[in-house]
């Protein structure tokens, strides 16, 4: 049994953050979790921050904006101080270990993974998010990882569903 959990994904346009926090929002719901999502972005298409915030809970989660973080994803430098203020020593921090070097002071846990390197050793660099999302499900437990990989499954593009789950493997592993 939880309160509510508090997660954001943030880092800049193009990354598929907000297609990470839907998949994990999509799983959380069918796990029977009540999910508030909120998101924004600057209006390019690329390059610009982006962000999306999940507020989990097994009551009501009424209020789709993060207060308190639990968790937050960081993927690009860009964003990397936009959530200051929303952080404590309780937080845990992923970010990515090639595109942010500004990383958060008074965390709870600061963990430093290679979501981009490992995406590209994988053969795109556009599935770091997938990467991310697998390290996030597995250092918050938040998320049944086989209900997860399923959503994951479903809601990204057939064709690079092999792709896909070598690279939610790939950050399961890694966290």
């Amino acid at each position: 049994m939880m309160d509510s959990v508090e997660i954001r994904f943030c880092g800049s346009g193009g990354q598929g953050l907000i297609l990470a926090a839907r998949i994990l929002s999509a799983a959380l719901v069918a796990q029977g979790k009540n999910v508030a999502q909120s998101q924004s972005y600057e209006p390019v298409s690329r390059g610009g921050q982006s962000r999306s915030d999940l507020v989990i809970s097994d009551g009501e989660a009424d209020f789709p904006l993060g207060r308190r973080l639990d968790y937050l994803l960081i993927l690009d430098e860009a964003a990397a101080q936009a959530s200051d203020g929303m952080i404590s020593d309780d937080t845990v921090v992923l970010a990515d270990f090639d595109l942010v070097q500004t990383l958060p002071d008074d965390v709870g846990r600061m963990i430093h993974l290679p979501f981009t390197q490992t995406a590209h050793r994988l053969g795109n660099k556009r599935v770091a998010n997938i990467v991310a999302l697998g390290a996030l499900a597995t250092a918050s437990g938040i998320c049944d990882k086989d209900g997860l990989l399923r959503q994951v499954k479903a809601m990204t593009p057939a064709k690079f569903a092999r792709l896909n789950i070598e690279a939610f493997e790939a950050g399961t592993a890694m966290a």
